[in-house]
Order: C-alpha cells, then structure tokens, then sequence
C-alpha cells in the first residue's frame, strides 16, 4: 500500500481532513497519523486531537488508517485499549495503532517524571500486554509502571486491531519482535533501514513492514529546501535529542542553526518528480509492504496531484514486484 502520511502538528484538523480525502482521489490506497499535544516548531503551529480527528477520517475515506501513540504517561493505556476497540469495532480491519515510548515535547504535560529510554520501552512492553488482554476482553488489575484496576473494554471488534512497534533503530527493532504485530520505521539510509529490518525479521517478527518517508517537492529545487527547512529543521537532531527535548520553542531554539542543506540527511528534496519516484521504489525494495508519504509543507494539494499522476504508479509498481517476488 501507499500511504499519505497525515501531520497534525503542521496542518489544522479541517483542512487535512480535506486532503486526506483528496489523497484517496488521486490514488493513495491507505492514510496514517501522528499523535501530539504539541508541534516540533512554533512555526508549525497546530495540533490537533488524533483520535478525535480519525474517527472523521474513517468515516469520510474508505482508507485503512493507523496512528503513532505513546502509551503510559500522557495516555493511560486502558484509555488507548478503548479508543482503539471503538475505531476497530466501527470500521472492521481499517485500523492499526503504531505504538512507542513516546517523546518528552508530548508527555511533560502530566508533570511526571522523563523516564531514561531503557524505562519507557520497559513501561510501553507493558502497556501493550494491558491493552492486548484488554481488547481480548479480558479484565485486567495491574500495579506496575503503570496502575490498572478492574478496566474492560466492552466495546471490541471480533478481531482485534493490529499493534505495531514503531522502530527507528535496530536494537528497537529487534526488542520489539516479541510484541508486535509488526513494524512501522522512518527512512534512514538504506544500509540502516537493512540493519532495522534484518533485526526485526532475526528477532522472529511477524506483520507488515512499513516505511514511512518526509520528502519536500517544489516547482523549483530551491523552493523545495526552503519548505524542508523551514518546516522540518527541528527533526534534524538524530536520538536521544528528539526525545528529550520538552517544548516546541526549546526544538525552535536548538535548531536555529541548522544549515538547509542538513536537511537533505533525513527529507528527499527535489523538484523532479522522476527523481522521487526513484527514490521512493528503491526504499520501497529494501523490502517494505507499505510506504507513507509525508510532504513536509504545510500546503497539500499540489503534492498530492502531483505524486498521485506522476509518482504513485511507478511506486505501486515496485511494491508489487516486492510482493510477487520479482
């Protein structure tokens, strides 16, 4: 599948409802979204209520969708069980959840403490055991990283929706095969991406392999790095920053010297079409079944018909070679 990936740090909750809808017109097949109370950068300036915001998005798209989410501080894992047993229940094999250890710029806002990584990916193993029992049916009292008493999820689908590990490393990626029912990554070189999937596949992990990929595309090459940098120079910084780092003016003041041309390490920025195609099917052949694409602009339209003419089949093509084995 080719996926639109949906920013509701950069866009308001209307306006990318109405391109979602609109990448399912020009040939996207499924949708994903991220999951903040709060942009990386001011300039980004939205943020709206993912949950909320997909239950529209179902409805008004025939789309599969998933979302990232953190379970365990800034949402209590049962609330997340319920959330998805609803959406799953409504909209039948339409929905996944990508779950992580989240990010301080999100979580700080319970006034709890930042756990270290080693911790969280700890808290997060058990709040997807909380939420597997509960969309089992099951009830489930637990006081751990986390504290559950007598919760149930009433509302379920007979089958319940899959949970997948959101890896950007290999050692993520290979702790998470235990739980997940598969893998969703960002794209990174593609020796990493290799090592990532490798340790996932040698960890015994099962699902789909998902990629998800920030590209920039312009009329003019010069216009697309000016949108990658203004836009997404905050997510330049590579881990542990992103994940510590608690306000959008603190991503704003770290970044204020990045050059654009950094931006190039992590955003596919050109103004040729061709050129991304290209780029986008060898990703998809390191052996992705599903690859979103997330423009980095905040302006939607003109990258959705674009790709959707001159992209999406070219890339369709390389992920059903994959598929068949060609």
């Amino acid at each position: 599948m080719i996926g639109f990936h949906a920013s509701h740090e950069q866009i308001d909750p209307r306006t990318l409802l109405a391109a979602v809808k609109h990448a399912e017109e020009v040939g996207f097949t499924a949708a994903m979204c991220s999951d903040h109370i709060a942009p990386w950068s001011v300039r980004q300036g939205q943020s709206g209520f993912a949950w909320s915001w997909l239950g529209a998005a179902l409805e008004a798209t025939d789309l599969p969708f998933g979302v990232v989410n953190a379970p365990g501080q800034r949402y209590h894992p049962a609330v997340i069980a319920q959330a998805i047993g609803t959406l799953g229940q409504m909209y039948p094999g339409r929905f996944w959840a990508a779950l992580g250890s989240g990010e301080n710029v999100n979580e700080h806002i319970t006034g709890e403490h930042w756990l270290r990584k080693d911790l969280r990916n700890a808290r997060l193993e058990e709040c997807v055991k909380v939420m597997r029992a509960l969309l089992n049916g099951e009830e489930v009292s637990l006081d751990h990283y986390v504290s559950v008493d007598r919760a149930r999820v009433w509302s379920r689908p007979d089958t319940p929706p899959p949970l997948v590990a959101a890896a950007v490393s290999a050692a993520t990626a290979g702790w998470a095969a235990a739980w997940a029912d598969g893998l969703i990554t960002v794209a990174q070189p593609p020796e990493t991406l290799k090592r990532v999937l490798d340790a996932y596949d040698q960890a015994g992990g099962t699902g789909r392999r998902a990629l998800q990929v920030h590209l920039s595309w312009a009329s003019t090459d010069e216009e697309a790095l000016a949108i990658a940098h203004d836009q997404w120079r905050t997510n330049a910084f590579d881990p542990p920053v992103p994940w510590d780092i608690d306000t959008p003016e603190n991503f704003d003041e770290i970044s204020k010297h990045v050059a654009a041309e950094d931006l190039r390490a992590s955003v596919l920025i050109n103004s040729d079409l061709g050129w991304h195609a290209d780029r986008l099917a060898e990703l998809a052949g390191l052996g992705f079944d599903d690859i979103y694409l997330h423009h980095v602009g905040r302006k939607q339209q003109r990258f959705l018909d674009a790709f959707g003419e001159r992209v999406l089949p070219q890339l369709t093509g390389a992920l059903t070679a994959k598929a068949v084995g060609a």
